[in-house]
């Protein structure tokens, strides 16, 4: 007998779950290394060099099992803003978003040019509320300015002054996506008092089954077989000369990129400490959920009024618009840092939590389907009269913000020359 196929998810499916009693959509699947089962992954590693690693209960499992972390929930959340983004930028989709925009200050593409002439040395172009680490309350969109003014002293900077669960609507209006990821304006007006929004939309990858990797051993061996015995003398503009080994100054080559290196041990190894060099699992396990009672507890006064109506309207568009952004980003595997690239057993299938004790009705979502799903739902919210801004909310940076990329590039350029290998 054959498995019945999930039906497509329609934007009357996400109506009828917002406006009802549904808790949640999931979507739960297992991944493995492009490699194939047992090929070795990279997780990402925390304070000391080292992973982060727990046991935990797995279904089916009598005992705890060693898990690794492979993606934390605020990556995951940085990764679907990035498809979101880069979909914005394809004309795929389009959203609400501020951005600022340093393109007129562009690098000449000399360094000392630059940094006199007050310009950037490295182009930064644009920067949008999905790139900003703190979204609609970075400091990047504060310390811009909106026609001269300073963004949050804008007539649109100033409404997020009043934005709250029970006020949603100019955050909906200038940036949905902080409403499904989250926000904590802190750098406002109320500082540790301002407002706070929950993530809706929650994800992780975990590696099942772990084993890790004793000692990172191996060299970057040196065509040219450079000795550490041989000295050289860096010069402060970048240049260097060879030295006698017993003048003041003189360095390994190492320190300007030439000779073998022996991969790095943390400042803290001793001898005799294991340096994680990746892990084995048995499997990958991704788990995403958007929390329809989160969406549920905003509100959305549209002219000074709020009723339920909206309300349903405008929690609906950011539903899709959290499924849109996890289909984006995970339909076709995850790629997550440097031999870390995992590969789904399954398409994404989402689960509607609905009524406790039932079993939950189950939808398909291919990235086409969601793409058009978010654009009905914006369809919708047009209609009621809810305001979706499709072109962005240009800003251009401060005079002092400039002046800090511009003094901080230029710090990076003799770090570069200072710091040797």
């Amino acid at each position: 007998m054959s498995e019945t196929k999930p039906k497509t998810l329609t934007l009357d499916d996400v109506k009828h779950a917002v406006a009802g009693h549904a808790a949640a959509f999931r979507c739960r699947r297992r991944l493995q290394p492009v490699g194939g089962e047992g090929d070795k992954v990279f997780p990402p590693t925390f304070a000391g060099a080292v992973y982060a690693i727990e046991q935990r209960r797995i279904p089916g499992r009598d005992a705890p099992v060693r898990c690794v972390l492979l993606d934390s929930v605020r990556s995951q959340a940085n990764r679907m803003e990035l498809a979101l983004q880069e979909a914005v930028a394809a004309s795929k989709i389009g959203l609400p978003l501020v951005e600022v925009d340093f393109s007129e200050h562009g690098p000449t593409g000399d360094v000392e040019a630059d940094g006199k002439a007050g310009r950037l040395i490295d182009a930064v172009g644009k920067i949008t509320s999905l790139q900003a680490p703190h979204r609609l309350a970075d400091a990047i969109l504060r310390d811009s300015e909106l026609d001269g003014v300073p963004f949050r002293q804008s007539k649109i900077g100033r409404a997020l002054n009043t934005v709250s669960l029970a006020n949603a609507t100019p955050v909906l209006e200038l940036c949905p996506t902080a409403l499904i990821f989250g926000m904590w304006d802190s750098t406002g007006p109320k500082g540790g008092l301002g407002p706070k929004f929950e993530r809706a939309v929650v994800s992780e990858i975990v590696g099942v089954g772990a084993e890790v990797g004793d000692l990172l051993r191996g060299v970057r061996r040196d065509p040219l077989e450079i000795r550490a015995a041989v000295k050289v003398q860096k010069n402060s503009d970048g240049s260097w000369k060879v030295s006698d080994s017993n003048a003041r100054g003189a360095v390994s080559p190492s320190e300007i990129n030439h000779s073998s290196v022996p991969y790095p041990k943390r400042r803290d190894q001793k001898a005799d400490d294991n340096y994680y060099a990746g892990a084995t699992i048995e499997y990958a396990e991704q788990t995403t959920t958007l929390s329809l009672i989160c969406l549920r507890r905003l509100r959305f006064p549209f002219n000074g009024k709020t009723d339920d109506a909206t309300d349903e309207v405008a929690q609906a568009v950011l539903a899709t618009l959290g499924l849109c952004g996890a289909t984006l980003a995970f339909e076709s595997g995850v790629g997550l840092r440097s031999r870390s690239l995992l590969w789904p057993a399954g398409p994404m299938v989402w689960e509607l939590l609905e009524r406790p004790g039932t079993p939950p009705r189950q939808f398909e979502l291919t990235s086409e389907q969601a793409i058009v799903l978010l654009s009905d739902a914006i369809a919708a919210a047009r209609q009621s009269g809810l305001n979706w801004r499709e072109k962005p909310v240009t800003l251009k940076p401060s005079k002092e913000l400039l002046k800090l990329v511009r003094l901080s590039q230029l710090q990076a350029t003799k770090e570069g020359t200072e710091g040797g290998a």
